[in-house]
């Protein structure tokens, strides 16, 4: 399926000289949501995993579906202040200054192996802080899994070390 065709493509947004990837033209197409959906849960089927771990809040799009074929739990992690439970937190770098990541501490257990979902891999700063709060409860990150991939930003090359896979690359 030629994932690219469903991607809109929004120019000058959020700002002038950034192309924007619309995903929501991707989802509302329930062959090519179909289609992701399956091709990502084949992808960590023979991972192994224990639970399956979704950025806010595009990675909910496409790592609950996930769970439930592969009958895993889902643990989000969220933007500062929006959890409501104890949390560990991970600073990290944005374009403009620093985001903070949270994830309930009694999410993940010590040695479970963990699947991370986001719709976008860009510079890496958010997957990369992700990895870090699963790794604070003890966790292994089996792998990273992305929709798209913007490639000439280097997020592949800031996780280093880790499995990460995208099925559109720009």
């Amino acid at each position: 399926m030629d994932l690219k065709a469903k991607i809109r493509n929004i120019e000058d947004f959020p700002e002038k000289g950034v192309i924007f990837r619309d995903i929501t033209t991707l989802i509302k197409d329930p062959e090519a949501f179909e289609y992701v959906t399956d091709t990502l849960a084949e992808r960590v089927k023979g991972q192994d995993i224990d639970m399956i771990v979704v950025l806010d809040a595009r990675g909910f799009l496409f790592g609950s579906p996930v769970a439930y074929l592969l009958r895993k739990g889902i643990v989000p992690v969220r933007k500062k202040g929006k959890l409501p439970a104890d949390v560990y937190h991970v600073e990290y770098q944005l374009e403009y200054g620093t985001g903070q990541l949270e994830m309930h501490k009694d999410a993940v257990k010590e040695g479970m192996r963990i699947a991370i979902f986001d719709d976008l891999l860009a510079t890496g700063g958010t997957a990369k802080a992700a990895c870090e709060l699963v790794e604070l409860a003890g966790a292994e990150v089996v792998s990273l899994n992305f929709v798209i991939e913007l490639t000439d930003l280097g997020g592949r090359d800031a996780l280093g070390g880790y499995d990460v896979f995208s099925l559109v690359q720009y």
